[in-house]
């Protein structure tokens, strides 16, 4: 491969180095012919490097031939897939500059010292650090810092591998006075404790932004002020007026969708809890339905259970009573959409409300779809709520749901 290099003209090299590529020689043989070619006097025309699944024993190696400047790269991506000790790049890793660089993408690697080298890399259009272990854990003030520079930056991913990313109470800052814009964010993905986000968006702004997809370990406190802040200060989401809620055995996720949405709308607000307890899954949703912006404006909203969360999962009748918790701060829906095991325990929460306590919940509310095919019982039951929605002039419809 070097001896080509040698008689090629002076043109930029693209290196690529996956288990699964379809070509005639073997993995090994392409991993070495790859950092042979990171160790050359050719290294200064490499604009772009993708190693996916890299094995971690061919680590040293790579990061060897890593530590000195890379003039012309542009593109780097690292994948590896470990679950227990990580490897760890060197303060020398890309000579502790990246000038040109525009897309960086790691995962599963400790980089302690990617904050200068970031703050070297003004160019930046894509960031994605995924699975960042506790060893390369970055605070939420310096990775401001860090994101200060980058004017160009279109898409943020920040995603931590476990709640070690809680930062120390004591040591969290105010709020700045003022936030810095990111003028060209259009898209941030962030996976980790709802307060690492929260700290980090204190500092920041992005008035472009179309595509929000978040995810938090559990906490007990989801006290989300910075993030409404800027979910209600984003033009994309203004027109939100459907929602999904999605319960899942580890996940519950609250998604929102504009009005008119087609197949090829990039925009996405989706906000996602990790917990393996529904109970908690519903409290948790509640707590932050209660004061998420478009919320009140939501005249659509579906929920639905997968289809491997069994009913020995919903232990007791607790879960029904917080439906009408996690309901309640939607005041302005109309239709409302269940699937069968949700019908049976949100239906059952809101028949106990009778007289003039039936718009306590829903006042807006005017169809109600049930999902399946035996749901006679759960209509009939609904018959004395319905009819005291009628006398308050609140009427409601329970129809079938073909889904």
């Amino acid at each position: 491969m070097l001896q080509a290099l040698d008689t090629w003209p002076i043109l930029p090299v693209i290196l690529t180095s996956t288990p699964t590529q379809p070509f005639h020689m073997k993995w090994g043989q392409r991993w070495d012919n790859m950092v042979s070619a990171l160790e050359s006097e050719h290294h200064n025309r490499i604009c772009e490097i993708y190693i996916d699944n890299m094995t971690k024993y061919r680590w040293d190696r790579f990061a060897a031939a890593m530590q000195k400047p890379f003039p012309e790269l542009k593109y780097l991506e690292v994948l590896l897939y470990a679950y227990g000790d990580v490897p760890v790049l060197p303060v020398s890793f890309l000579g502790g500059s990246a000038p040109c660089l525009r897309t960086l993408k790691l995962r599963s690697i400790s980089f302690p010292s990617i904050p200068n080298l970031l703050l070297s890399a003004s160019g930046l259009v894509a960031l994605s650090l995924q699975e960042i272990p506790n060893s390369g854990y970055i605070s939420p003030d310096t990775m401001a810092t860090a994101l200060t520079v980058m004017i160009r930056l279109e898409s943020l991913c920040l995603q931590f591998r476990s709640p070690g990313s809680r930062p120390d109470p004591a040591s969290r800052p105010l709020p700045p006075p003022t936030r810095f814009v990111l003028p060209a964010l259009t898209k941030l993905i962030f996976n980790g404790v709802h307060e690492y986000l929260e700290d980090l968006l204190a500092q920041l702004d992005a008035p472009l932004l179309y595509y929000l997809y978040i995810t938090f370990f559990m906490g007990h406190n989801f006290d989300l002020p910075q993030l409404h802040r800027l979910i209600g200060h984003t033009e994309a989401f203004k027109t939100f007026e459907h929602a999904k809620v999605l319960i899942f055995n580890t996940t519950v996720r609250l998604r929102f969708f504009p009005q008119r949405r087609t197949v090829d709308d990039p925009r996405l607000l989706e906000l996602r809890i990790s917990c393996s307890r529904l109970n908690l899954q519903l409290s948790s949703l509640a707590q932050v339905c209660s004061s998420f912006p478009h919320i009140p404006n939501v005249k659509e909203l579906e929920i639905r259970e997968s289809n491997y969360l069994g009913s020995s999962q919903w232990k007791d009748d607790m879960e029904n009573a917080q439906f009408l918790e996690l309901l309640h701060p939607f005041a302005a829906l109309r239709d409302l959409y269940l699937t069968r095991g949700i019908a049976q325990r949100v239906c059952g929460a809101l028949q106990e409300l009778s007289g003039e306590r039936a718009t306590e919940v829903l006042p807006a509310l005017r169809n109600l779809f049930l999902q399946g095919s035996s749901l006679q019982p759960i209509q009939e039951a609904m018959v004395p709520f319905v009819a005291a929605r009628q006398l308050s002039g609140h009427p409601l419809v329970v129809d079938h749901w073909e889904n």
